[in-house]
């Protein structure tokens, strides 16, 4: 039987699906009027260079193995491509663990349930392996979810947007619209939230990871990469306008934002409208997990084939060839740290538990990219021969500017999002930093106990 195959529609919204991130619109939006100069700067000096280094990649070194393949065919013989996995990887359960601890507040917009600390706890874990166990078929098989999720995406979006169309309209803006709100601000606050738009515009390696799943992913990568970074640019600065339009930006809620902003726009707290809203967000968050899970453990499996992760993510399921030890260890992670949260309330009460473990998955996932712009570089130096269905034009001035801009943006946002820079940011950051050092160093001692057992074979 003939396996199902993507058509272009399906690539496009796998691509919404993947890179459009609504639960990061709030954060972005806490920026205010500034947002808008940092969403156009990031388009062109981060998505568009992203963009094309993604597609070129993708479409010559097509398979599972995504950027990690792409790494160790660069840098063979260091530990980069090990690295780089590994970042990719635990991003993974840390994003998982984000997002599993915003579900017992949507659950209670949605049902009225007012639920206590144990019942909490028990619905983040059900969301952990709910996702776990979704990510144990292939893509295909999800095919259904994920177009829906991203249709639920967009939707939301749109949604704000038109509501803060209609709230300034009515009630005009809530927030000081002088020429001047809309320089670029560069205070720490604001520089610390610029990490959440490079997250907002990465993922296009993921879809690549889909090729065997195409009908023609030569031609449907670059395409759906192009169309829809399109439409996810446009949405993106939709939504930011309608939550910046309602919500005084001092109290826009990194958790919440959409829903926030739908509810002081339509006036209510509850309801119908808020619970529908709430439930949609929900199904947009299986949406992002179920569309993820398939190229980061399939990268994860690949890297431990090549003796570059822990054996466990080796192990595949014999009836999918699904990579289920990795999808297992996600759900593993993820609950470890959902039950860290508890310890987390006791020791940094200020804190937000989303942001802090969205902050974390930031920095790691971040982490990942660095070597990937080099690695374009290198590859087109050491293997100029390879067919390229999809060459980013320009010679080698131009490319080196397109591959080194994202690197710096890169490194300034690590730095703003996981650094006190302040005394006062401590109490937010200390978590982040302190995570972020742990799971560097645990790394690092993965790959050396795996490297040295791949020596010895």
């Amino acid at each position: 039987m003939d396996k199902k195959k993507f058509r272009l529609t399906d690539v496009i919204l796998s691509v919404i699906c993947v890179v459009f991130v609504a639960e990061a619109a709030a954060p972005v939006a806490a920026l205010g009027n500034s947002q808008y100069f940092w969403w156009i700067f990031m388009m062109i000096a981060f998505l568009v260079p992203y963009g094309l280094i993604a597609s070129e990649l993708g479409t010559t070194y097509q398979g599972d193995g995504g950027l990690y393949d792409w790494i160790n065919k660069a840098f063979p013989g260091t530990k980069w491509g090990a690295r780089a996995s590994w970042y990719y990887w635990v991003n993974f359960p840390l994003w998982m663990a984000s997002l599993a601890v915003m579900c017992p507040g949507l659950i209670t917009l949605i049902t009225g349930w007012e639920m206590g600390p144990f019942a909490a706890i028990v619905i983040e874990l059900a969301f952990v392996w709910l996702v776990t166990l979704i990510a144990c078929y292939p893509v295909c098989d999800n095919i259904m979810i994920l177009n829906i999720a991203a249709v639920i995406k967009v939707f939301l979006a749109i949604l704000v947007g038109v509501m803060g169309v209609w709230y300034v309209i009515r009630n005009g803006f809530v927030n000081n619209m002088a020429p001047r709100t809309f320089l670029p601000s560069f205070d720490l606050r604001s520089l610390s939230f610029i990490s959440v738009i490079i997250f907002n515009f990465l993922g296009f390696e993921i879809v690549c990871t889909y090729s065997d799943s195409m009908s023609d992913p030569k031609k449907q990568i670059p395409q759906a990469i192009v169309a829809g970074g399109i439409v996810i640019a446009a949405i993106y600065l939709f939504s930011g306008f309608g939550i910046g339009a309602a919500i005084p930006t001092a109290e826009i809620s990194s958790d919440s934002g959409l829903i926030d902003a739908v509810a002081l726009i339509s006036g209510q707290t509850g309801g119908l409208l808020i619970g529908g809203v709430a439930l949609l967000f929900l199904v947009t968050l299986f949406g992002n997990m179920i569309s993820w899970s398939m190229g980061v453990n399939s990268t994860a499996a690949y890297a431990a084939d090549n003796g570059d992760m822990p054996r466990v993510f080796t192990r595949r399921w014999s009836k999918n060839d699904m990579p289920v030890g990795s999808a297992v260890m996600s759900g593993i992670v993820a609950s470890l740290v959902c039950l860290l949260g508890v310890f987390m309330d006791l020791f940094f009460p200020d804190s937000s538990l989303f942001w802090s473990f969205f902050a974390l998955n930031l920095v790691m996932f971040l982490l990942s990219y660095l070597p990937v712009f080099p690695a374009f570089l290198r590859l087109r130096k050491i293997d100029p021969d390879t067919p390229r269905p999809f060459r980013v034009p320009g010679g080698g001035g131009w490319l080196a500017v397109l591959a080194w801009v994202p690197m710096v943006l890169i490194v300034i946002s690590i730095l703003f999002t996981g650094v006190p820079l302040t005394a006062e940011e401590v109490s937010e950051k200390a978590p982040i930093l302190i995570g972020s050092l742990i799971f560097l160093a645990l790394g690092e001692i993965l790959i050396a106990l795996r490297g040295g057992k791949k020596h010895a074979n």
